[in-house]
């Protein structure tokens, strides 16, 4: 008998060898109509398989449909295939190369005499949706590798036939067929092309064979695949609704910055932009000064050999940037921390003096690949908030307790409430020994329980020398954010010898905690700018009142509104020119000002202004006093 444990505990027995898809028949109908694939072993052991595969032994078995993670995986990888089968159907020409599946879909790379046109991909994918009606069984068989290679060699296929010669001679290939097309592939995959019904082929880029410029340059076809048609929708509404808040669209139409070949990767911030740089910047200024942070500005510049001491030349060499004078050798900062403990190491601490919070908006250079790079999101230089908090051991718990609550605060400040929390622990390249490392990890892991949040633990992604919270945020579109890091570090100070004095005279080495609440200015006011759709919150607005005149007989009285509300701060200017109110009014709208003054003679004669709020909303007239108290409600309510 073969007993097949279910994931609800039960079992089943058979009296024979039985495939995935009899087990789901057994339990009934409806599983036998979800079930996509099966999932057996244990733990780590635990590996995937078609339905049809067949099980001879003693196993777990779990029986994946679309509702599984898995499930909408396997339906990506499935209808990969399926966009290949298509090409070949339509472009028998063409050769097909990969095709693998990426976050929200997939991708396939082709050989062809031409480039793909929209016209092209409306036809494929027309031909993806009559050949998925077929319902066409997909089945797998097994080749020896070199039969392999001389089979896709005799279908023309020289790049499939490359990639099975990659692979040790004496092994054996899985190859997939449905219909008329066979592919190779290690599986597993839906039953039939029935199963994929609602996708989507988004875009053609180019991309070279095997990611090496130097060779061929292939097409790359891009869709969306998802287990309903709801799903989908959803799917293309957030991407819609990201197109429009895109902020490198936002920031040419708003005037904020813009990125120039002749420096990539770095920006070029307009008055409006630098504006609303400042105003994060200042507001991070005044949470480092009024929680105990003292500000500090390292070099720019700095000797290899420090970088060496603290690994982070072995472990960053290519990302750095390098320059050579006198004979020494020198690299752009890609990171703050060891300037931080040079600081620390001037002059004799004492343990009263800790914890001893540094803070820096320190600029840093990191040379991203140019395929990397994204707007003002990814790139090569850019500014932290980053701070460094020199402690005891006893001291990492509570530091750490109190960092999580500053940390919401801020991001609530700035509209977001939805945080993820993850610990992520010990890589297998590291410094420090196992003990230090259950010290740090179980530091944050406390913490986080304490402060009462939910996480998840991500094993082997702490960086090298200590172990990390990830806070990420969610945007208004769903999307997630990393911006915040927390970090235990027991070695970096060591390394450069940073020492104070303790309680009992001894010298002794401080914990190093590392920290940044917003991250990379940049990268945040990119998120900011999507996630505001460029109607940022009147208190980082670049401009927050326009006083519009009707006609130039108000001009003198729009000038002495506008000066009153420059008097109390607030970012106010004027448009006096000679045009029709309505259009002001709707130009100023597509600059999204938060509040629109309007004066005629009317609120001239009574010292009044007519207001109107961004998103077309009439305030009404109101005096230019109440005005002045509504708005500095707004700036100080973060509204």
């Amino acid at each position: 008998m073969i007993a097949i444990q279910l994931p609800d505990g039960s079992r089943r027995e058979f009296p024979a060898p039985v495939t995935v898809a009899e087990v789901a028949a057994s339990i009934g109908p409806g599983l036998a109509k979800a079930a996509l694939a099966g999932r057996i072993g244990h733990g780590q052991e635990a590996k995937l398989v078609d339905l049809s595969h067949v099980i001879d032994c003693d196993t777990p078995l779990a029986l994946i449909t679309d509702k599984d993670p898995e499930g909408l995986e396997l339906i990506r990888h499935s209808t990969a295939h399926l966009l290949a089968y298509a090409v070949k159907e339509l472009f028998p020409e063409a050769q097909v190369t990969i095709g693998p599946v990426i976050e929200n879909g997939f991708y396939y790379d082709f050989s062809y005499k031409r480039p793909f046109t929209p016209e092209d991909l409306q036809a494929i994918e027309k031909r993806m949706a009559e050949l998925a009606k077929k319902d066409e069984k997909v089945t797998r068989r097994v080749l020896p590798r070199d039969e392999a290679v001389a089979y896709f060699k005799g279908l023309g296929e020289d790049y499939k036939a490359e990639i099975i010669s990659s692979i040790p001679q004496g092994q054996e290939v899985s190859l997939y067929r449905e219909g008329g097309f066979e592919d190779l592939c290690r599986g597993p995959h839906v039953p039939s092309t029935g199963r994929l019904k609602h996708f989507k082929l988004m875009k053609v880029a180019g991309a070279y064979w095997r990611g090496d410029h130097r060779n061929e340059m292939l097409q790359r076809i891009y869709g969306t695949a998802w287990a309903s048609k709801d799903d989908l929708q959803q799917y293309l509404h957030r991407l819609e609704e990201a197109e429009k808040r895109d902020h490198r669209k936002l920031g040419r139409e708003l005037d904020l910055f813009h990125i120039d070949d002749h420096a990539p990767g770095v920006v070029f911030w307009h008055p409006k932009g630098w504006t609303v740089w400042q105003e994060v910047e200042q507001y991070m200024r005044r949470v480092y000064r009024d929680n105990g942070y003292q500000e500090v500005k390292g070099p720019q510049i700095i000797d290899r050999s420090l970088w060496e001491a603290t690994g982070h030349w072995d472990k960053y060499r290519d990302n750095m940037f390098t320059t050579e004078s006198e004979k020494r050798d020198y690299a752009l900062k890609p990171m703050n921390c060891p300037g931080h403990i040079l600081i620390f190491k001037q002059g004799i601490k004492s343990y009263r003096d800790l914890p001893l919070r540094y803070g820096e908006f320190g600029q840093c250079h990191r040379n991203e690949p140019s395929g990397g790079l994204h707007g003002i999101m990814r790139v090569r230089g850019f500014t932290q908030d980053d701070g460094h908090i020199f402690c005891t051991e006893d001291m990492i718990l509570d530091e750490c307790v109190a960092y999580t609550a500053l940390l919401q605060k801020v991001y609530a400040d700035f509209g977001f409430t939805d945080i993820l929390y993850k610990v992520a622990t010990r890589p297998e390249a590291r410094i420090g020994s196992d003990e230090i490392w259950d010290k740090a990890e179980q530091a944050l892991i406390e913490s986080l329980k304490r402060s009462g949040c939910e996480f998840v633990i991500a094993p082997g992604d702490g960086a090298f020398y200590g172990p990390k919270i990830e806070y990420t945020l969610k945007d208004a579109l769903g999307r997630q954010w990393q911006c915040g890091t927390m970090q235990v570090d027991f070695s970096m100070a060591q390394r450069l010898g940073a020492e104070y004095v303790a309680e009992s005279g001894e010298r002794r080495t401080p914990v190093m905690l590392h920290r940044a609440i917003v991250g990379s200015l940049e990268r945040f006011i990119g998120i900011l700018i999507e996630q505001h759709a460029g109607a940022l919150p009147t208190w980082l607005a670049p401009v927050q009142v326009v006083v519009a005149c009707i006609t130039d007989a108000q001009a003198d009285y729009a000038q002495e509104v506008v000066k009153q509300l420059q008097k109390q701060g607030v970012r106010a200017q004027a448009d006096l020119r000679n045009e029709k109110i309505t259009y002001k009014i709707r130009e100023h709208s597509l600059q999204k000002v938060p509040f629109i003054l309007v004066v005629g003679d009317k609120e001239k004669a009574n010292g009044a202004v007519a207001v109107r709020a961004r998103g077309n909303q009439d305030l009404g007239v109101m005096s230019s006093t109440d005005f002045s108290q509504k708005i500095a409600e707004a700036i100080a309510n973060k509204g």
